[in-house]
């Protein structure tokens, strides 16, 4: 069974998944950041590959990509990253990444490397469904989960072509606009999940704008398979990493309380 599979099946509440960027704000740190999420009790992790312009997300995580790439982070820099967490771990790694950087390396290529380093999903973020079939067949090709985003826009044709495609789970969007805290999680997103219910029995994971322990208790009880946590790590990430014990700490505080309210 493929790691993300195995991180869902017979579970009997919602899986945690946590978002970190590769990279941030060093490659040492980085890697810390990521045990200290999986040691807390992170069922998947995802890491966010640094780009120069990640235009899904807000400006928490965009800073985080400018970390990143200012202390050298690279493709190759972010799979050393994974082969180091593999040493450790055998928590699923999903990536986040945008289409140029893998078309750039060569996207047979990308999706290879990746695989020989450990990672299980690949998302990205900028690539409709309708022009992925080189991506999916790629990834196919390689052993990674192929995931896609849905957002409360999309039309139930299109949900029905984007579960079609999708492995591991499909990553709904909570919010309209861009990745950031948010105070609630809207009536809108919770429907999200029994709209594409309908159409899959894929994980179903909300994302964007989950930061609080009261909102993972509302995605959790309309159903959701996982919920996905970024800006809120991220931001403990740069609050701290000057002091690496206290962002250990404060990473594991913080996934103990989501995962408590799960």
């Amino acid at each position: 069974m493929r790691r993300i599979d195995a991180a869902f099946a017979g579970r009997k509440r919602p899986a945690f998944i946590g978002f970190t960027v590769a990279g941030d704000p060093d490659r040492d740190t980085s890697i810390r950041a990521a045990m200290a999420l999986i040691e807390a009790g992170t069922d998947i992790l995802e890491l966010g590959v640094p780009f120069s312009d990640p235009v899904a997300d807000g400006p928490t995580i965009q800073k985080a990509d400018e970390r990143a790439l200012a202390a050298g982070a690279t493709v190759d820099m972010v799979f050393e990253i994974v082969r180091e967490i593999r040493k450790r771990s055998e928590v699923p790694i999903v990536f986040l990444a945008y289409y140029n950087m893998v078309y750039h390396r060569g996207i047979d290529r990308f999706y290879r490397e990746a695989r020989e380093a450990g990672v299980d999903g690949i998302l990205i973020a900028d690539m409709p469904v309708e022009e992925s079939d080189e991506v999916y067949k790629a990834a196919l090709r390689h052993y990674i989960d192929p995931i896609f985003l849905i957002t409360q826009t999309t039309s139930s044709e299109r949900i029905q072509k984007i579960a079609a495609r999708s492995r591991g789970y499909l990553y709904l969007v909570a919010v309209l606009g861009v990745t950031g805290v948010r105070d609630t999680v809207s009536a809108e997103a919770l429907d999200l999940v029994k709209r594409v219910r309908k159409f899959t029995e894929v994980p179903l994971a909300l994302g964007f704008g989950i930061s609080k322990p009261a909102q993972a208790t509302t995605c959790a009880g309309a159903g959701a398979d996982g919920v996905i946590v970024g800006s809120a790590i991220v931001d403990i990430i740069e609050k701290n990493f000057k002091d690496p014990d206290k962002m250990d700490q404060d990473l594991r505080t913080f996934v103990a309380s989501m995962k408590k309210a799960l």
